[in-house]
């Protein structure tokens, strides 16, 4: 019987699950988005929502009951100062879990764990690094093209 779990404990000690669950929870604030299993992700869902709850609290307690979990300072202060306000009139549902299907490797399911609301951010960052790709490859067939002129000059040099 599963009287009292109330967790998962995702096949790690205590101490591990704790900082894994603290690492996730962090990147979750600092990308707004990240790609994990899908046990991870509900049981990252929980801590982050918890945090974002004290995070619209605002007050130095709270900022300190997150810093228990999140000890680092510069996600607690984007925390603070950017995410939990955005979030001031609704009640709960900070969090979106999108399943993905299987990984490859070892069949486990994996989704993605996104912050409702920064979806642009995350068609920001894509459309930059396809531009930055676009920009490689022209950059790349320049090179390639000056590479050649470069052989034919060469070529007709020894020609002569």
């Amino acid at each position: 019987m599963r009287h009292g779990k109330d967790h998962k404990n995702l096949g790690r000690t205590a101490s591990h699950r704790r900082a894994m669950l603290s690492n996730l929870v962090a990147s979750l604030f600092e990308h707004k988005q990240i790609r994990t299993t899908l046990a991870k992700a509900k049981e990252g869902r929980r801590f982050a929502e918890r945090c974002i709850t004290f995070g619209k609290k605002g007050t130095l307690a709270a900022r300190r009951h997150v810093y228990k979990f999140i000890p680092q300072r510069k996600i607690i202060k984007v925390l603070f100062d950017e995410i939990a306000p955005t979030y001031t009139d609704r009640n709960g549902g900070y969090t979106r879990i999108i399943k993905l299907g299987r990984r490859k490797g070892d069949g486990a399911e994996i989704a993605i764990l996104e912050l409702v609301g920064y979806e642009s951010t995350q068609l920001e960052k894509q459309e930059k690094a396809a531009e930055k790709r676009a920009e490689r490859k022209k950059r790349k067939e320049e090179q390639e093209k000056t590479e050649e002129q470069a052989a034919e000059q060469k070529a007709s040099e020894t020609a002569e």
